[in-house]
């Protein structure tokens, strides 16, 4: 038998730069004993920025390194995006996988199975506005990992986008009303048509393989009752889907604990770990390390840690 821990966490926009040493140490001195306490065998990392380490040199993981150095996971094998159409991380809003096991296999997903669209925007008047192309903000990340068992687990890192508007510029100017409501539709639009790409994509893998262990591991920006959360997972519920439906293993979690942010007071669920039936049927416990953790709307600036609370799900895999 094989004991893991598969874990999920927003770092918050995890920068650094060397005229900010000192807020950097800070914050590593507060995430440091929280990724120790999750200690994970594979861990799914999102918003990891990427910096220069001169002004005109490609960005590379520089925080990461950093973060990791010396820490237990500084070891891992690791996976991580870049920039699509480029072989170099993004300013901001990287994702990155840590495994203890081998990773097997890697790839980023970036429009690979649904294309990009254009939607023509209503009129304005006489006025024919210019139709939007809807893209995906950053690519998801997939690998596959040999674990000790003998096992393949596939693992899918994702951050779909905020629900707030997207900037669509209007007659009556992008703070308008109708400014707002179309850039609402357009965020949907990329949540969703991110959503869907990332479950066509577990659809590939289970026509391959009809008992995969698979994970879908991050930032959804999506209750569980949001479009995005149950395209994920296949449904509304397992019963309805079958063998495909993935579980939401954070909603295993009691009810008074059971929330990764917290916004102007509300408790919300926004990060998500979903699994297929075989890799659900090992699972043993889960846990948000939730005790402390701020108010994204009333925190100070710099933010030490992260607004997002990490989840750890437990399982014991049979050979």
């Amino acid at each position: 038998m094989t004991d893991m821990r598969l874990a999920t966490f927003n770092l918050e926009n995890l920068d650094w730069s060397a005229t900010h040493q000192a807020d950097f140490d800070k914050r590593r001195a507060v995430l440091l004993p929280l990724l120790s306490k999750i200690d994970a065998d594979i861990l799914c990392l999102q918003e990891v920025g990427g910096q220069k380490p001169h002004k005109h040199s490609p960005r590379e993981y520089l925080a990461l390194e950093r973060l990791l150095s010396g820490a237990p996971y500084s070891g891992y094998f690791r996976a991580a995006t870049v920039r699509p159409g480029t072989s170099t991380p993004a300013d901001v809003h990287n994702l990155a996988i840590l495994s203890k096991w081998p990773i097997r296999q890697a790839r980023q997903i970036h429009h690979d199975i649904v294309a990009r669209w254009s939607w023509p925007r209503p009129r304005e008047q006489d006025v024919q506005p210019a139709p939007i192309i809807i893209e995906w903000d950053r690519p998801l990340l997939y690998a596959a990992i040999d674990l000790p068992s003998g096992d393949l687990l596939h693992v899918i890192d994702l951050h779909l986008r905020a629900p707030r508007p997207a900037p669509v510029a209007t007659a009556r100017g992008e703070g308008s009303s109708k400014s707002q409501i179309e850039g609402q539709f357009v965020a949907a639009q990329k949540r969703e048509g991110q959503a869907l790409e990332a479950r066509l994509f577990v659809e590939t893998l289970f026509d391959a393989e009809p008992d995969a262990r698979i994970a879908i591991c991050g930032d959804f920006n999506a209750d569980e009752y949001d479009a995005p959360t149950r395209l994920l997972r296949g449904g509304d519920n397992e019963l309805q889907q079958g063998a495909r439906a993935l579980s939401p293993l954070e909603e295993r979690v009691d009810s008074q604990s059971r929330f990764t942010v917290t916004h102007a007071g509300k408790p919300k669920l926004i990060d998500h770990i979903l699994a297929s039936p075989s890799l659900a049927a090992a699972w043993r416990e889960t846990r948000i390390l939730n005790e402390g953790l701020q108010d994204e709307v009333f925190a100070a600036d710099p933010v030490l840690g992260s607004l997002h609370a990490p989840i750890i799900a437990t399982f014991t895999l049979q050979p």
